[in-house]
């Protein structure tokens, strides 16, 4: 009785083990009994075949008798499944198929020539056979044809060779069979016919088309695209066989002669059709034969031949009928399949000198379809999108591309269209459906990119193109259509009105209108989450843009959103109405009103203290409760919020500007007291990660804002952020620290002086913990925060203050030194690489002279000179790699560098070392002579072709 207890869906290994002629008796007593066991198991076929399917067995490593047992075993399994009654389950005839594609790819060179003759002769046209024949034909398919699977060079090649060993003996008789099979089973298996259609239209693209395209195949296909459960199929193989690679005349005939026989057939009566799943087929069909003829036409209005051409340019504009049809089709899926054509047709269109009457109807057609086809329908729900949702808006992105397309094709025709098209709909838009609405609002929105103009100056320049985009902004913000109660309406409202901003600076007397609808229930208090966070991003645009326009309204506008500035309490269940990140761009705009206004300095840094004061009385307040909070949830949400009040502020500074500073607008006062304000945080005990994280942002906007103001705040900040480092706590100081560096100089020497070590300390201290060896985090972690400090050094030493390094002790020195040099040598990362070459030659410029460090001569010598051909003869560096090639580059600068540097004695030195690494006396002394010419390009080109000839 067979075995009920299901086995592992892989081999045992270890049972395995026991096959070994010299395995003890252990482990042969295990094999045998395992074997025992699948045989009696149900599942043990699986497992057996799953093992051949993964390669567990090497096939080269078997026997010609073994490889022979496995063919006779394999035919004699497709034997017993021509007589079962209930055929396998599908997902073992697919392993079935997989095994026999994997000992076919195998073998059919050398041992198994007849492979497809053995199997058709066994298999006949019995149903349970073909049904395994045709899986393996599919299997095979993905083996050695499938594009999408990755080869390596050998396997290309092999699957080239079976590829043409195939047409050479059995191309013909498997074309054959198949016919055969499509004859036998169209009327009584369906399963089957549509098996052999998909294998028909694989192979199709790689096989002679002769032995498909003639009218025997043909007509057979044909006949199967009146058989509903085979015509969607059918469809799939017709569209293989016309996208078949072909010469565009025959290409040409092919399809003219496909598309007469379908439409005499009566396929081209669409309206006639109800089933959705065959047309969207269908549409894919006429949209490979579309493309096709196209690309047919390209070719050929490339040659002489103008008579061919014009032909086949009659072929493309005879399917326009039925490409519009099915483009218009209310089933999205159908419209979207023919899009394709529709594209192509319209650079056909486009290349041509002029326009025919017909052609311009065609335009026109198009244009009405895709206007019709971007409305949303009744059944679109925009609070909560889902995956239908997601396929729309998708489909919008093609309709999009067509009217980018279009307004190539004739801007004249789309720019009248949409005005028409708007200009109806806002005059009613009280009584009209939201999507007629939402989709007249669009296509004024779309104009904007579908004709470009140059910085957003759509309002000058040519005066028919301007008058009419004015003439509907100025109807889209005085109709009242703001008022429509759809949130997708609003939205496209004001982001139509975000996108022409510029209309206002010619006809500003609209901009108080516009500021009301964006601060009131239609904008920023909608009733829609959705919509108050897109309008909070918009207003902050609109600003910036219109900021000298808003001198009028800057107190209104500042007193409106009062309630929106304010930080939302930690306390559970309230709901305000903007998130987080929204409010930053409400604090943004706060901050663009009051520099820009033109109030005296006073009045700004009054404005500016109003706004930034309750920030830090509330970050005063919470940071004194965060550390008497015990549960952790409770802190994160504290810290969060006391994070949420740091960005704020610091958003706000986001509004100053080289022509507004914040001295010029007296509110250096008030960013300092946020300083003072946000410095404590550091020293907080507990949540540490993020409230560093946002004082260190602050620092960095201050550093840009305040200059100087904000030097005697940055000891003792820095001070407490090396306290108890992570390793992304340094790798996020490091860039403040080289922020002052590169902006202060020498102001901030002394500071770096004393600060340099126990950086450099915490740095090592931190990269010398131990980590698991698995642990990739980790690992990214240490490399980040290495290249970080790399980029320190870099800074010190580009920043000319080499004084920095010099000043600290002797022993210091030589061991940062020597990290440099152990990152250029030994830590496989480029990027870290190539900045210790650049360091260690700007040390050699600085140091390297007569006058420079004392003994740093020796270390050059000693280190740096090995360096530079250490590092490149490293199994890991590759130079194939740009990364690398980079890196390279520097090191070879580093020797150019010595050599200014030192001269006679650089050549001596090498002429002495270079040997040591086993060059030879000639390439020594070229390598010498190459490094004394001036031209730095010829030295670069020699390196890289001495480092890959020494890697041969």
């Amino acid at each position: 009785m067979a075995c009920e207890s299901a086995l592992p869906a892989i081999m045992d290994e270890q049972a395995l083990m026991g096959l070994n002629p010299n395995a003890d008796a252990c482990y042969r007593q295990r094999a045998l009994a395992y074997f025992e066991q699948l045989k009696e198991s149900l599942d043990g076929w699986e497992v057996c075949a799953e093992a051949l399917a993964k390669g567990f067995y090497r096939h080269g490593s078997l026997t010609a008798a073994q490889q022979q047992l496995i063919r006779e075993t394999l035919m004699k399994w497709l034997q017993a499944q021509l007589m079962n009654v209930h055929p396998e389950k599908p997902f073992i005839r697919n392993k079935a198929a997989q095994v026999l594609a994997l000992t076919f790819v195998m073998e059919f060179l050398t041992l198994w020539p007849k492979f497809f003759f053995d199997i058709l002769n066994l298999v006949g046209l019995n149903s349970n056979g073909v049904d395994i024949y045709l899986r393996t034909l599919m299997a095979i398919d993905a083996e050695v044809v499938d594009r999408d699977i990755l080869h390596s060079p050998e396997e290309t090649r092999r699957n080239i060779l079976i590829k043409d060993t195939m047409r050479e003996q059995c191309i013909p008789a498997l074309v054959e069979s198949w016919f055969q099979i499509l004859q036998t089973y169209q009327h009584t298996h369906s399963e089957l016919t549509c098996q052999c259609l998909e294998v028909v239209g694989a192979y199709v693209s790689w096989i002679d088309l002769n032995l498909i395209a003639n009218d025997r195949f043909v007509n057979l296909l044909l006949s199967h695209m009146s058989i509903e459960e085979l015509r969607e199929e059918a469809c799939d193989c017709l569209f293989e066989i016309v996208n078949k690679g072909m010469e565009p005349v025959d290409k040409t005939k092919l399809v003219e002669t496909l598309c007469q026989v379908l439409q005499s057939a009566g396929f081209f009566n669409i309206e006639q059709e109800e089933d959705v799943d065959f047309l969207a087929k269908f549409s894919r069909l006429v949209n490979g034969m579309g493309q096709s003829l196209v690309l047919s036409w390209t070719k050929l209005s490339k040659m002489v031949d103008v008579k061919v051409s014009v032909e086949t340019l009659r072929a493309v504009e005879g399917k326009v009928p039925l490409m519009l049809q099915l483009l218009i089709h209310e089933d999205d899926d159908i419209s979207a399949n023919i899009v394709g054509f529709c594209y192509d047709y319209l650079l056909v269109l486009k290349q041509l000198p002029a326009l025919s009457e017909q052609q311009k109807t065609n335009v026109e057609a198009i244009m009405l379809a895709v206007m019709n086809k971007l409305k949303y329908d009744d059944e679109y729900n925009f609070e909560n999108e889902g995956e239908d949702e997601a396929m729309f808006v998708e489909y919008r992105k093609q309709l999009k591309m067509l009217l980018d397309r279009l307004a190539q094709v004739s801007p004249e025709l789309l720019l009248e269209a949409v005005h028409r098209v708007f200009n109806a709909t806002m005059q009613n838009w009280q009584t009209v459906q939201f999507m007629e609405v939402e989709v007249a609002i669009r296509l004024l929105y779309m104009l904007g990119e579908a004709l470009p103009a140059s910085h957003g100056a759509h309002f000058s320049g040519d005066t028919t193109k301007t008058s009419t985009l004015q003439s509907m902004m100025r109807t889209l913000v005085s109709c009242g259509v703001s008022e429509y109660q759809h949130s997708s309406v609003t939205l496209e409202f004001f982001e139509t009105v975000v996108r022409y901003d510029k209309f206002f600076l010619v006809e500003p007397q609209h901009i108080p209108s516009v500021l009301m609808a964006f601060l009131d229930h239609r904008g920023l208090r909608h009733s829609s989450p959705k919509v108050r966070s897109r309008v909070a991003y918009l207003f902050s645009r609109f600003i910036k843009t219109l900021h000298k326009h808003m001198n009028a309204f800057i107190e209104d506008i500042l007193s409106r959103i009062q309630d929106l500035l304010e930080l939302a309490p930690p306390e559970n269940g309230f709901l305000a109405l903007l998130s987080s990140d929204d409010q930053l761009f409400v604090f943004e705009t706060a901050g663009v009103l009051i520099v820009n206004g033109e109030s005296p300095a006073e009045r700004k840094q009054a404005l500016m203290r109003s706004l930034l004061t309750p920030l830090m009385e509330a970050f005063h307040m919470l940071l004194a409760k965060l550390p008497q909070e015990a549960d952790e949830e409770r802190q994160a949400v504290l810290a969060d919020c006391l994070s949420h009040a740091v960005g704020f502020a610091s958003r706000t500074s986001k509004a100053f500007s080289n022509k507004q500073t914040v001295k010029q607008c007296g509110c250096s006062e008030v960013y300092l007291d946020c300083l003072q304000t946000f410095l404590p945080a550091l020293s907080c005990p507990v949540q540490r990660g993020p409230l560093r994280s946002a004082v260190r942002s602050f620092l960095h906007r201050m550093i840009i804002c305040l200059e100087e103001e904000v030097l005697p705040f940055i000891p003792a900040a820095s001070q407490h952020m090396l306290k108890d480092c992570e390793p992304r706590d340094l790798q996020e100081f490091i860039p403040l620290i080289s922020q002052i560096t590169a902006k202060f100089k020498n102001q901030v020497s002394p500071f770096l002086q004393e600060i340099f070590m126990p950086l450099v300390m915490a740095i090592f201290e931190v990269l010398s913990r131990p980590a698991e060896e698995n642990d990739q985090t980790a690992a990214l972690e240490k490399q980040m925060l290495r290249r970080s400090y790399f980029s320190f050094i870099q800074t010190i030493a580009s920043s000319g203050m080499n004084e920095v390094m010099a000043s600290q002790e002797a022993e210091n020195i030589e061991r940062v030194l020597f990290t440099i040099i152990q990152g250029a040598v030994d830590f496989p990362d480029p990027v870290a690489q190539k900045t210790c070459f650049i360091i260690l030659s700007r040390l050699v410029e600085l140091w390297g002279g007569k006058d420079g460090l004392v003994g740093f001569p020796d270390f050059i010598y000693k280190h740096i000179v090995p360096a530079c051909f250490m590092a490149p003869l490293k199994p890991t560096f590759d130079l194939s790699d740009a990364q690398t090639v980079l890196t390279l580059s520097e090191c070879t600068l580093t020797l150019h560098m010595i050599h200014l540097k030192r001269g006679l004695e650089c050549i001596q030195f090498l002429q002495e070392y270079l040997p040591s690494l086993q060059v030879s006396p000639e390439i020594t002394q070229e390598l010498c002579q190459v490094l004394q010419q001036p031209d730095v390009k010829v030295l670069k080109n020699y390196m890289k072709v001495f480092f890959q000839q020494a890697k041969l």
